[in-house]
Formats: C-alpha cells, sequence, structure tokens
C-alpha cells in the first residue's frame, strides 16, 4: 500500500467525516478509501477511527496521528513545489527563438512584461525566418508557425494563422484584380521560404491547389512585403503580418 495515498485518505476522511464523502473528494471508490485505511490501521496496530452506522470520530491516538499525517503530507507538497521551482522568483537566462514579424510583433511584448515582472531573469530573443536548431544552438524555446515535422521535442499548439494573398493597389489597377485562385498563374509571383518551399499554393475550399512559379524568391518576410508594397509582384503572408498604411 503508498502509505503517503493512505495518508491523504485518512486526513480526507477525518476532516469531512465521512468515508464517501472523502471518497467523492479524492475521486476514488468508497471501498478503495475504506480497504486503505484499514490496513493503515492494520499495519500500525492501533484503531484510528471509531465507526458506528451514525457516526465516525477519531479516537486519541488517531487525533495524534491526523497531525503528525497533516505535517508530512505539508512537508512532501512543499517539497515537491520547491523541487519544480512553484515557490521560487523566476531567475536566470532564457533563449528564446520565433520569426522576424511574429516575433516582434507577438512574442517580444511577452517578453518585455517578463523582463519587467521579473528582475532576475535575463532573456535572448533570437529573430530569425529560418528554423534555429533548438539543442545546436542552446536555443530553450521557439515558436513556430507552419506544419510540425516529426520531432522528439514537446511541442505545444498556441493557435491558427491564416495566410492571405496580398498586392499594392497600383499592381492591381495596372493588371487587374484575379477572378480565382487559379488565375493566379498569369501573375508576378514572389515566394516567402519562411512560408515553406513550395510552387503549389492551397486555398481554402478544398479546390485543386494552384502551381505557380515565382519570378522572386527571398528569405525575409519584410522582403516579401516590401516587393508587394513596391507593386512588384503577388506575396502570400501571414495576415498577422501586414503592414497597415
Amino acid at each position: 500500500m503508498d502509505r503517503l495515498s493512505a495518508m491523504r485518505m485518512f486526513v480526507a476522511v477525518a476532516k469531512l467525516g465521512s468515508f464517501t464523502e472523502a471518497a467523492r473528494r479524492l475521486q476514488l471508490s468508497p471501498s478503495v478509501v475504506t480497504r486503505s485505511i484499514a490496513q493503515l490501521e492494520d499495519q500500525l496496530g492501533l484503531t484510528l477511527l471509531l465507526r458506528t452506522t451514525r457516526s465516525l470520530r477519531l479516537t486519541e491516538r488517531g487525533k495524534l496521528y491526523l497531525e503528525s499525517c497533516q505535517q508530512i503530507l505539508q512537508d512532501v507538497d512543499s517539497a515537491e513545489r520547491q523541487v519544480r521551482g512553484e515557490d521560487a522568483e523566476p531567475r536566470g537566462a532564457l533563449k528564446v527563438a520565433a520569426p522576424t514579424m511574429f516575433g516582434r510583433l507577438h512574442v517580444l511584448p511577452i517578453v518585455n512584461r517578463v523582463l519587467r515582472d521579473h528582475r532576475d531573469v535575463t532573456v535572448e530573443l533570437t529573430l530569425s525566418d529560418r528554423n534555429v536548431h533548438l539543442v545546436e544552438e542552446g536555443v530553450d524555446v521557439a515558436v513556430r508557425i507552419g506544419e510540425l515535422a516529426d520531432s522528439s521535442l514537446i511541442a505545444v499548439k498556441l493557435g491558427v494563422v491564416s495566410r492571405v494573398v496580398v498586392a499594392s493597389p497600383a499592381y492591381l489597377r495596372e493588371r487587374g484584380v484575379p477572378k480565382s485562385p487559379a488565375g493566379l498563374a498569369k501573375y508576378d509571383i514572389v515566394a516567402f521560404e519562411g512560408l515553406g518551399v513550395t510552387d503549389e499554393w492551397r486555398f481554402q475550399g478544398g479546390g485543386k491547389p494552384v502551381r505557380l512559379e515565382p519570378r522572386l524568391t527571398v528569405n525575409s518576410l519584410d522582403a516579401s512585403i516590401a516587393a508587394a508594397e513596391a507593386g512588384i509582384s503577388v506575396s502570400r503572408l501571414q495576415n498577422n503580418a501586414i503592414r497597415s498604411s
């Protein structure tokens, strides 16, 4: 029998005055709680609880044992919180990586808050549109956009970023507005490697992907935006990266 678990059951029963209520709070069956406390009493060679059909109360030895159990459980919980750092003020160096534009818009404000609230924390924020190698480059946490490749790293999905096709008003006045995704094949395209190196653009609605041949390929989201703003081409961007004019 797990002695700590049995102690927790005993404390719950003693405080609530009911095996059934203690079992409900601990999300266990009443039979498990009853059996565990009976085994605990057998191991101690003592009666901790006096039971009748209408009441339940602690013996004198049970009262002493309850105080000891509560202190032991508090010490165990405190030790676990301490080793997990839950009660400690954050301190130390943190290395973070994120895509350039997304990092400036969304990650940097969070980093600023962390630095403002925790004086003993230092952060090295690397903004790059390439996928950094976390282990080789000593990165603690990275924000990435796109399909997650097979990896042994721990990943948590934070949200969804949609993509939009953009062009400058001047370019559209000169070339016209495409009527469908397939019509993009007649336009000059700038491709951003950070969104995946592929000649196929996929659109919502389940239609066939459109195969395009970029006239310009860049490895910077800023460059892709600048090319579209200059009226050179049509670009595909993350919707959070569009600059307001």
